[in-house]
């Protein structure tokens, strides 16, 4: 960001490290990782004034700089490709339906179905479910997200099927209305923070009707990592993402069997997936400097960005980091 070092190879470097982590920091001094680190700043939580503001700082920047290097769904998530993702022929846009419909079918979501979205996106997700005749809620606390996400939908004539709101999770209220058979959430649990992950699934928990499902996709990282960095102040957390957490899975089902009903049913993991999403936007992003910077955004804008996709891209291609759909079942 500083321009004090560039490389040809910016998610080969970053990987160079992501693959060693842990034996670049031996057990033995991994305890004083907090010691050396600040800690998360205390306005970062993500109680419901201090998520909008978090969520606010990354998604609320410009649709416009979204467009920039997504593609026409406009998913922020990983893509599922077919086969071997590096080299694959799939075009992004058929990868992330393809991710939303797995999604959708591992919750059951077909014609009928009340479906509850936490974290609306782009709307790519709901206007898919209600072309399948199922009639969609989706909560987002993103005002752009919100504005565009409508105006696809209604362009898309799916309205009748398609509402979304701007309100936080925890805000909805447990009436004769809104009980849902299913509910899904795509890449969101990485917004809600550790200490607020309990709110989350029970929320969850209280709006799904008994025998309902959960659809779930979460970035993941391994349960020793997450606990050692949980309080830290990383660069990511600084710049790219402030109140942002990771979760582990030992660390999802404690939390289910300390707060609800919630159980895992089945696990599908794809991070080298999402290794070859970055990559493809990355590459886009930097094609589309010029463009980027009529938005406004300067070249240390550019420069934290390149290395903010470059950085997860190297953590999905080395295993550091994973994503993966989990299907929840409630008895």
């Amino acid at each position: 960001m500083a321009r004090d070092w560039i490389t040809d190879d910016l998610t080969g470097a970053v990987a160079a490290f992501a693959a060693h982590m842990h034996d670049i920091v031996p057990q033995s001094l991994r305890r004083l990782r907090k010691a050396a680190l600040s800690r998360m700043p205390h306005a970062h939580d993500n109680t419901i004034a201090g998520a909008r503001q978090n969520i606010a700082h990354h998604y609320d920047l410009s649709n416009d700089l979204f467009r920039a290097f997504l593609d026409e769904s406009l998913t922020y998530s990983s893509a599922l490709f077919t086969g071997e993702p590096y080299g694959s022929d799939d075009e992004l846009v058929d990868a992330q339906r393809r991710k939303i419909d797995r999604l959708l079918d591992a919750a059951g979501v077909r014609a009928g179905t009340r479906v509850l979205e936490i974290g609306t996106g782009w709307g790519e997700l709901a206007m898919r479910a209600a072309a399948r005749g199922a009639r969609v809620t989706s909560l987002t606390i993103s005002t752009e997200q919100a504005a565009l996400a409508r105006e696809r939908i209604s362009a898309s004539r799916l309205t009748d099927n398609a509402t979304v709101l701007l309100q936080d999770y925890r805000e909805v209220s447990t009436t004769q209305n809104s009980s849902y058979d299913a509910v899904v959430s795509v890449e969101m649990i990485e917004a809600v923070g550790a200490n607020h992950w309990d709110e989350y699934f029970m929320t969850v928990d209280r709006l799904l009707v008994p025998g309902g499902r959960f659809g779930l996709q979460a970035i993941l990282q391994d349960d020793a990592t997450m606990l050692a960095t949980a309080e830290t102040y990383t660069w990511i957390r600084k710049y790219i993402f402030p109140g942002g957490q990771i979760a582990s899975v030992p660390a999802i089902e404690r939390t289910l069997t300390a707060h609800t009903c919630l159980r895992i049913a089945d696990r599908y993991s794809f991070g080298r997936h999402y290794a070859e999403t970055l990559r493809r936007w990355r590459a886009r992003f930097e094609e589309q400097a010029q463009l980027v910077d009529s938005l406004g955004f300067d070249e240390t804008f550019r420069r934290m960005w390149s290395l903010y996709l470059a950085y997860s891209e190297a953590g999905f291609r080395t295993g550091y980091l994973d994503v993966a759909q989990l299907t929840l079942t409630k008895p």
